[in-house]
């Protein structure tokens, strides 16, 4: 079927939509600590029943020392730091304005593997950066009566989408390391699991998140707002499509795209998130949106896109 990659990769983009929608009702009803407790917990059962059914194991098979090490460390980063800032913003600041920060993702991976990997940073990458800079600008920034610009969003909402997006960048170059270490790990005729590499992969980098966000919740001693949270049947529901849209179908569905069209056609229509989640939380939230916040995502998506030409 011709443009078969560019449909799904618009597909991914849809679910990472109604992702951060349930995220930012979940974050809002349960807490944002008790629903990245919730999402990992479940997204570890729907990774290794996936990974039960198609090679036997319900936990990654051949990984190595360094290869739980560099995932880990991307769990930690990406899921941990990234998330715990994602799902802050969607309360301090919405979904709408969560998504457009995380248009710094590409930015910060590539800065990141030209720190850690030694990969080159192009013009065309330079570019991306300001112009992803500039339309999250336009979006979030006012020009007073002073003719001073000034925040119209709460600071502690940027600074926790900022982080997101800073997360989500380094963790993604953390887990290219850790993916290429597992890689080299499985035996070659081991062709299935080589194919669910990525889906292990998540599945290590999910163990840390939810050993992580444990952690904080026993020393914040939130354990029993976990309890709470279990039996509040709206926000479990909510926290089940979360995860159900997130990490289970958006990744399936982001790595069956770049199967069937270029990384770049993919990651860009991927990256739509943020113009797309503007006419669900004018609808759902009855949240005001300017035309400078449409234009400011738009750009910031194009900056985004320059990476990959």
């Amino acid at each position: 079927m011709q443009y078969l990659g560019e449909i799904i990769s618009l597909a991914v983009a849809v679910s990472w939509t109604v992702t951060a929608l349930f995220a930012e009702i979940g974050s809002k009803r349960l807490g944002s600590l008790q629903m990245n407790v919730i999402r990992m917990l479940l997204s570890l059962l729907m990774l290794g029943a996936t990974l039960w059914y198609f090679t036997g194991s319900p936990y990654p098979l051949y990984a190595d020392g360094k290869a739980w090490f560099w995932l880990s460390m991307s769990g930690f980063v990406g899921y941990l730091l990234g998330d715990y800032c994602l799902f802050n913003s969607y309360i301090w600041i919405g979904s709408r304005f969560g998504q457009l920060f995380m248009t710094l993702a590409p930015p910060t991976a590539a800065i990141a593997g030209w720190l850690m990997l030694g990969e080159t940073l192009s013009w065309n990458a330079l570019l991306g950066m300001l112009v992803t800079l500039t339309g999250i600008g336009i979006s979030v920034l006012n020009k007073g009566t002073s003719h001073k610009l000034s925040l119209k969003l709460p600071l502690k909402g940027v600074l926790f989408g900022i982080g997101a997006g800073v997360g989500q960048g380094v963790g993604l170059v953390l887990s290219k390391v850790g993916m290429n270490h597992y890689e080299m790990s499985i035996p070659s005729d081991e062709t299935m699991v080589a194919d669910l590499l990525p889906f292990a992969s998540t599945f290590i980098r999910a163990v840390t998140g939810a050993v992580g966000f444990l952690l904080v919740m026993g020393i914040q001693k939130q354990f029993h707002t976990l309890a709470t949270s279990v039996h509040d049947r709206k926000g479990m529901n909510v926290a089940l499509w979360a995860t159900i849209t997130g990490p289970f179908i958006g990744v399936s569905l982001s790595l069956m795209a770049v199967q069937y069209t270029e990384a770049g056609v993919a990651s860009t229509l991927m990256a739509l998130t943020p113009v797309f989640i503007i006419w669900p939380s004018y609808f759902f939230f009855k949240q005001h949106v300017t035309f400078k916040e449409i234009v400011g995502a738009c750009i910031s998506v194009v900056g985004v896109s320059l990476f990959f030409i």
